[in-house]
């Protein structure tokens, strides 16, 4: 049996890299783009809440696009946009013209996750979602690994805005592999018989057999406002490790960029060894008879569980908070496929990209809010006892009980992870 679906994941996974590469470029330059600009945290926290707003709108209008033109041309225009924009950031220079940089950004990337989601729901049998959705999110982590090793020698070498041109290259780049490769599995001449069979095994065939829903026939259901609300609770905790983790160990803990990096891949690689694990752990208990709904439930408050800790790290030796950070980001990833499963089992395969446009949107805006809170937390912390170092440990104490209020919430509004059509 080929088993070309591997290679669509592997498709996924290099977009996810770079585009998590681009969103952290700003932040590991920082340190060098304060002394150029002059900004303060508020106004960067600003230029990065540019970014979530074009983002979230973004995320829902590509969500609709996705579902009508397809996931092939509808990445495809994806992830053109956001190579330019993020080839432009080379070319500006002052706080105007990241805000503009950002928004164009955000404007672009807003399409890579609804037609990740979609594709993985077309792709694979249900028990295999959880696993190939956590593998294409693994970017997530290898992006953040891959870049404070490479940005800070780029800028280094060559200026910081050449670290802006070579990643929006890399995009570009993407598109000669993804144009020739993707089809829907029924469509690709690369998928055998057997490999065809294996995908329809399965799958939830109530659920396959419900049309596409009306994009505002989605608001009625509780299942889209517990994703809408987990997504607005969780998300901005995501950007906040990938925004301001760089900050926090040069004000807190007294390191440039070069000397947090190897802080920085240790987090991220801890997070891609044990979210990959995460995305594993509810197919697996669904192979071993589980149900789908238990399954999920289940493995999500593991992962809310595992953020807690994090509440610590402030107080602790430096690796030792490495480590409750990289188990923070970890379980985020882990929750994090885990959900996109569950959009492809609730809902119609038609309608999967509108259900992640709309739940990206709900996100961003959480994540358009956080950064500007968390800058003013930061200057404001900065004239009061223990200084900034105290306004990074409030900030570390609302990102640990997130999870367990967002699966609370979900709970209460999806009490069971079912097909719409089989109710």
């Amino acid at each position: 049996m080929t088993r070309f679906r591997w290679v669509i994941v592997t498709l996924l996974f290099l977009a996810t890299t770079i585009n998590y590469i681009d969103r952290q470029i700003l932040a590991l330059l920082k340190p060098m783009l304060d002394q150029e600009l002059g900004w303060t945290n508020q106004q960067y926290g600003l230029v990065n809440s540019a970014f979530q707003a074009a983002y979230a709108a973004s995320y829902l209008a590509f969500g609709w696009l996705i579902d009508g033109v397809g996931i092939k041309i509808g990445y495809a225009l994806s992830i053109t946009m956001w190579s330019l924009a993020a080839a432009g950031h080379g070319l500006v220079g002052s706080i105007r013209g990241f805000l503009v940089a950002r928004l164009a950004l955000g404007t672009g990337e807003g399409g890579s996750f609804p037609a990740s989601i979609k594709a993985v729901a077309y792709w694979f049998p249900p028990r295999e979602r959880a696993l190939a959705a956590s593998l294409f999110n693994s970017g997530a982590n290898v992006g953040p690994i891959l870049a404070p090793v490479a940005v800070p020698w780029i800028a280094a070498t060559w200026g910081w805005r050449a670290a802006f041109l070579l990643a929006g290259l890399a995009g570009l780049a993407w598109l000669a592999l993804w144009l020739p490769l993707y089809d829907p599995p029924e469509d690709s001449p690369r998928v055998s018989p057997a490999e065809l069979a294996h995908i329809r095994q399965g799958n939830d065939v109530a659920a396959a057999a419900v049309p596409g829903l009306e994009w505002r026939a989605l608001f009625g259901y509780r299942e889209t406002w517990a994703y809408i609300l987990t997504k607005f609770l969780t998300d901005p905790i995501s950007w906040f490790w990938l925004i301001w983790l760089p900050d926090y160990f040069h004000k807190t803990r007294g390191f440039d960029i070069k000397a947090s990096w190897p802080h920085l891949v240790t987090i991220y690689g801890l997070s891609l060894l044990l979210s990959v694990s995460g995305g594993w752990l509810s197919g697996r208990l669904i192979s071993k008879g589980w149900g789908v709904s238990r399954a999920r439930k289940t493995t999500l408050f593991l992962f809310a569980v595992c953020v807690v800790p994090v509440l610590f790290a402030p107080y602790i030796t430096v690796w030792a908070a490495v480590a409750l950070i990289g188990l923070a980001l970890a379980a985020h990833h882990a929750w994090a496929t885990t959900f996109y499963a569950v959009v492809s089992d609730v809902f119609p395969k038609r309608s999967v990209a509108a259900i992640a446009g709309i739940g990206g949107m709900s996100g961003s805006l959480g994540g358009m809010l956080f950064p500007v809170f968390c800058g003013w937390v930061l200057d404001w912390s900065q004239h009061r006892p223990g200084g900034e170092t105290a306004g990074y440990a409030f900030l570390f104490a609302l990102c640990s009980g997130a999870y367990l209020l967002a699966f609370v919430v979900n709970h209460l509004l999806s009490p069971t992870f079912e097909p719409l059509g089989a109710r």
